[in-house]
């Protein structure tokens, strides 16, 4: 949120972050030293916390598991929207209300009994309201994580200039599908490596977009270190077929969840390094063979997991944008998959605070 309010141009000063996770915690402090950082709950903060933060803007991305289409959908149920039901509860209280409030979180979250809820409170509390749901592709960047985005504005400070209540009112064009390799059904027939002729068809479709650019911008040139991305023979041999795999020259790749590096299917897509052996030519007749001759044709790709600063790059942050030298590449790949894309962000704001 602070690299996308810093890419926005929009003129700000952050008077307060707030997270209970240490790791990110830790990352963002190193990023922005200077930035108040409070490391507690949002229900830890009272009233009068709140009051004498005396803000204008308030951006926000709830935790988005109880939503996600391939969770339990705990919604308001679950424990984890507390602190997105506190900050409802204290919105009519504030003894100054924000005047712009811009929330980002998954898609699913637009049919939620939390986006309910947040109507419900904005309507009270006199807000105006726009919602969106959007992908990093529509932007020309080669990933898929469709997001939802919700900004409102305190009536008061339109000033002549009406934003109707409206869904899905940005008309970006999606370049393709978004949804991720684990939650599509299966149709149609088999051609290779589990994929039906559709499927296929549809990646071909996608990296014909010249709208979006090629994955070879995102990806780091130094490739010193890079052997301890490649995926080890267990899992090659296990999953081979399920992996989303993807070249240099692609204008895709799916949705990067904080699992990735840990586990393969529906995490994330992987990246053939060695672009001159034939795909498709691998995977053919690649069940008859003996688990020798199958690693070694499968190793034949070096294919290899996305580094979390080709993943960082594909998220929108910016060159110096680092890590502390004690954050484990797991921990990088989890607080990732748990960010957002800061160029998407960074085009609501504007358009949030413009008018």
């Amino acid at each position: 949120m602070h690299y996308a309010l810093n890419e926005s141009s929009v003129p700000a000063e952050v008077v307060a972050a707030v997270d209970v996770n240490t790791t990110a915690n830790e990352i963002y402090k190193h990023n922005f030293p200077s930035t108040p950082l409070l490391p507690k709950t949002i229900e830890g903060m009272t009233l009068q916390d709140f009051d004498k933060l005396n803000f204008d803007v308030i951006l926000m991305s709830p935790p988005c598991q109880p939503f996600t289409r391939i969770g339990l959908q705990g919604d308001v149920a679950d424990p984890r929207t507390k602190s997105f039901l506190y900050i409802l509860e204290l919105l009519p209280r504030l003894s100054k209300r924000p005047s712009f409030i811009l929330l980002e979180n998954v898609k699913g979250f637009e049919t939620s009994a939390a986006r309910d809820a947040l109507l419900k409170t904005l309507r009270e509390c006199d807000y105006s309201f726009q919602e969106f749901l959007i992908s990093p592709t529509s932007l020309g960047i080669p990933n898929s994580r469709g997001s939802f985005l919700f900004r409102s504005v305190l009536t008061q400070i339109l000033e002549g200039f009406p934003m109707s209540e409206s869904s899905n009112s940005l008309a970006v064009p999606h370049n393709h599908p978004t949804s991720s390799e684990c939650e599509r059904e299966k149709t149609g027939t088999i051609i290779f490596k589990l994929e039906t002729e559709e499927e296929l068809e549809r990646k071909r479709i996608q990296d014909s977009q010249e709208t979006v650019r090629r994955l070879q911008d995102f990806l780091q040139e130094d490739e010193e270190g890079m052997d301890q991305y490649l995926l080890p023979p267990k899992t090659l041999l296990r999953y081979a077929l399920l992996m989303d795999i993807v070249q240099p020259s692609s204008r895709r790749s799916v949705c990067f969840t904080k699992g990735y590096g840990h586990y393969v299917e529906g995490t994330g897509s992987v990246l053939q390094s060695c672009v001159d052996v034939e795909l498709e030519g691998v995977f053919k007749s690649l069940e008859l063979l003996s688990e020798e001759d199958k690693l070694k044709q499968l190793s034949q790709l070096k294919l290899r997991y996305f580094t979390p600063r080709e993943i960082a790059s594909l998220m929108g942050f910016p060159a110096d944008f680092t890590f502390p030298k004690h954050i484990s590449i797991k921990q990088q790949y989890r607080v990732l998959g748990n960010s957002l894309n800061v160029h998407v962000v960074s085009q609501l704001l504007r358009l949030l605070i413009s008018k």
